[in-house]
């Protein structure tokens, strides 16, 4: 009898927590104007590959000012039936990684229509019904709107809900968005931000990429190695010897995954925090203010550059000085170039988050003994730290592991822009897994946020993260 109530409760726990981990993945609807640029299967290539920890909720097809008359559905299915083909090899290296069959029944449309065409009375679509459907579900879980094209399918949910809701059950419903939108690809994009000004929305307005935050994720940048964004690197990489998934990866035509940033930040990586754009992430990192882009001058497609009524999370500035190796002593120093910009923000993270997908494109063809796996950082103390001023106190990771039993290298360091606190902080040996820092004199409460990089000697190398917010009183 003891033996049975035991089993009953391991049981019981077991449920829990596997209900648990579920509940904590991100919930995630795309819009995508798929076939107007290949960018969006990149994109498309890249998600299904973490579909185990991101939470799919529905992935819409779209319009966009690249593609104003037609959607692609079909396109959405094909790469979806091509990770169906890896989906059983996948999980031989992690958990949870949906039925494609299950994704299927995802894949729904908007209207074929451009921008504010498409919303109103009258002009509901599948799309825009099923956000409202997934809104309405018991639960509390923030839904993200991954939007990589047009946001008219989401304005039309916005329409609706507004005008068949009550006030207060549309403020709820409302309260759960959470927008990331590659820039305005229609006219609707300002349209929402205008009648809906508590939603919460990432974008840089209008078409002008050149501005935007996201665009760092293929950018060339002078002084730092490009290689991970080459067609060399994506060719050996992504699309050659990795199966049918790998098949589906377009060529570039414009700019490499110019919609991954839409859903980067949803990875969880140990940096990642998507309710706190302002601490950075592989996404980027924003700010929440009124911009003025009243001076910004037109781009190249046909949005207009409208002026903002209400903050937004947009651009914010990093100063950004890269760890690079040494052959010889310690194995890292400070570079010599320091960079500053919006586009620092994400790009800071390119290597990283490239050498991730390039792994799990691995796992799509490997057994999990020939294949890389993340590394798993442990603290030896609570990620939220109080010390007093002129303290001594210790960051301690030295109880990480790695599942493939590679060996780790460590980096300790201080991320000022997230921090109240400015001045730089030195660890002195940044690569120890235990560095002893002195807190500095403060007159006032400050918060310090400290990065913890773990990277691993496997191939490709991967790095997974901890943050420690360090709060220094008087």
């Amino acid at each position: 009898m003891r033996i049975a109530l035991w089993f009953i409760s391991f049981c019981l726990i077991c449920q829990i927590s596997t209900f648990a981990q579920v509940n904590n993945k991100n919930r995630v609807v795309i819009l995508t104007d798929i076939e107007a640029d290949p960018d969006d299967t990149q994109s498309l290539v890249r998600l299904l590959l973490y579909s185990n920890q991101i939470d799919i909720k529905g992935i819409v097809a779209t319009t966009s000012c690249w593609q104003q008359h037609k959607i692609a559905p079909e396109s959405i299915e094909r790469v979806l039936r091509a990770y169906g083909e890896v989906q059983p090899n996948l999980l031989k290296h992690e958990t949870g990684f949906p039925k494609p069959e299950a994704l299927i029944t995802l894949i729904k449309t908007g209207l074929p229509v451009y921008g504010m065409l498409g919303v109103g009375n009258g002009k509901d679509s599948e799309g825009s019904d099923w956000i409202i459907k997934v809104l309405e579900e018991k639960d509390e879980r923030p839904l993200w709107i991954s939007v990589w094209g047009g946001a008219n399918t989401l304005a039309q949910s916005l329409h609706k809900i507004k005008k068949t809701r009550s006030a207060k059950e549309a403020k709820r419903l409302i309260s759960k968005l959470r927008v990331y939108t590659i820039s305005d690809q229609d006219d609707s994009g300002i349209w929402i931000r205008n009648n809906f000004p508590d939603l919460f929305y990432i974008v840089t307005p209008g078409d002008y990429y050149a501005n935007a935050t996201w665009a760092g994720i293929n950018s060339f940048i002078k002084g730092i190695d490009n290689t991970s964004i080459s067609n060399g690197w994506i060719a050996q990489h992504i699309q050659q010897n990795h199966g049918p998934l790998g098949a589906e990866y377009p060529d570039v035509a414009y700019g490499v995954e110019g919609d991954t940033p839409a859903f980067l930040s949803l990875i969880p990586n140990g940096l990642n925090e998507p309710e706190h754009p302002e601490w950075g992430s592989w996404g980027g990192r924003y700010a929440l203010y009124k911009p003025d882009f009243s001076k910004t001058k037109k781009g190249s497609s046909i949005v207009t550059i409208a002026p903002e009524t209400r903050a937004i999370w947009t651009n914010v500035t990093d100063n950004y000085t890269p760890y690079i190796p040494k052959e010889y002593g310690r194995t890292i120093r400070r570079d010599t170039v320091s960079f500053k910009g919006n586009k620092v923000t994400l790009w800071r993270w390119r290597d990283d988050f490239q050498n991730d997908f390039a792994a799990r494109m691995d796992w799509s063809v490997m057994p999990y003994e020939k294949a890389n796996h993340p590394p798993v950082p442990v603290l030896a103390h609570s990620e939220q730290l109080m010390v007093k001023s002129g303290e001594r106190f210790s960051l301690d990771a030295s109880k990480s592991t790695d599942p493939d039993g590679d060996s780790l290298s460590y980096l300790w360091f201080h991320y000022p822009e997230e921090s109240s606190y400015k001045m730089d902080i030195d660890p002195g040996a940044a690569n120890l897994h235990i560095v002893n820092l002195k807190a500095p004199e403060v007159q006032k409460k400050e918060t310090i946020h400290f990065i913890l990089k773990l990277s691993d000697k496997g191939i490709p190398s991967l790095s997974r993260y901890k943050r420690v917010i360090v709060t220094v009183v008087p």
